[in-house]
């Protein structure tokens, strides 16, 4: 049977007897990992081992792997990674050595999941933010402006994909203007469909070959002023797929954000009729995830089409010295890195 239309998180360092009989059930597309359920190295492969036998397909295991204050993996057994900012300081002084930098940052961090069953990272983050904006974005951004976000955040898909683990761009058509945090309230942007179009949307149309993208829980008033990106008919058919032209796998963001309304099974419902591919359950609350499932059909279409494309791009890593990119990325950063 083909796979359910979700991604789910699961509680803690091993599945529960309920979650391997709900997940065995379900079937979801893959899985998302955070820091409950992260211990050591040989703890997330048992894991990550463990989903993977629950449906006997090769299923994406995403992560949230940034740098900065958004990295799930933490010192002493993985490597800290600056925030995306600082490559954008590095990429003013010089190009090449900002592009070096993040594409051998992001080669890096690959060979840190591939280790652990881990081949997805939800990177690069290709919002632009504006001053005023909430700082739930903040440094997590390349720049404040399209071009150096457009640049670096090519460079740092591309190195996830040579290390053999899929880039996922976010948050489509962009969150860099939101004025709250989406994971506690529903941001709503004013500002123009002409002058988003050039630049938040920007760095997402430039990388729109990309696998695959998650949806931002914003308004965009001008657009929809009902709905945010991920619930909203008109910014998925008329930007996502229109404008920007992306035609990779569409995601929502975490469905258990406070910036969404109504039940999870709504929520579930709406994003999935207004165009998103597959929806993702982060907290790992059985009570959610079962009401998720609910309302979540098997991968068909062009949803199905597209998940099995972005699988497609995974490749094996191709050959890489690990110590020598380490002390060349070391070299590059270390007026960056405290």
């Amino acid at each position: 049977m083909p796979a359910r239309a979700a991604l789910f998180g699961c509680a803690g360092l091993r599945l529960s007897d309920a979650e391997h009989a709900f997940f065995s059930d379900v079937e979801p597309w893959g899985f998302i990992l955070f820091g409950r359920n992260i211990e050591g190295p040989a703890q997330v492969k048992t894991l990550t081992d463990e989903l993977r036998g629950l449906t006997g397909r090769d299923i994406p295991i995403l992560i949230d792997q940034e740098g900065g204050r958004v990295a799930r993996l933490k010192p002493p057994l993985w490597r800290v990674y600056p925030a995306a900012r600082r490559y954008g300081e590095l990429y003013a002084k010089s190009k090449s050595d900002g592009l070096e930098a993040v594409r051998l940052a992001s080669r890096l961090i690959a060979v840190e999941l591939q280790a652990l069953g881990i081949n997805a990272d939800c990177l690069p983050v290709l919002d632009v933010p504006v001053e005023g904006a909430h700082d739930v974005i903040g440094d997590r951004a390349y720049g404040t402006s399209p071009e150096p976000v457009i640049a670096l955040g090519r460079a740092a898909a591309e190195g996830l994909m040579e290390g053999g683990v899929l880039p996922i761009i976010k948050h489509m058509p962009g969150h860099g203007r939101a004025g709250v945090d989406s994971h506690l309230h529903l941001p709503v942007v004013s500002t123009d469909v002409t002058t988003l179009t050039a630049t938040d949307f920007a760095p997402f149309q430039a990388l729109a070959d990309m696998p695959m993208a998650m949806t931002a829980h914003v308004v965009y008033a001008g657009i929809d002023s009902d709905a945010p990106a991920t619930t909203s008919r008109k910014v998925i058919a008329d930007i996502v797929r229109g404008i920007i032209g992306f035609d990779g796998l569409l995601m929502s963001d975490d469905l258990s954000m406070q910036a969404l309304k109504g039940t999870l099974g709504e929520r579930t419902r709406a994003s999935l009729k207004a165009g998103c591919d597959v929806v993702l359950h982060c907290n790992g609350k059985m009570e959610e995830m079962e009401a998720v499932a609910a309302e979540t059909p098997v991968l068909a279409g062009d949803a199905l089409r597209r998940a099995g494309d972005a699988l497609d791009r995974l490749a094996l890593p191709q050959d890489f010295d690990e110590r020598a990119a380490l002390a060349r990325f070391q070299t590059l950063m270390h007026p960056f890195i405290c």
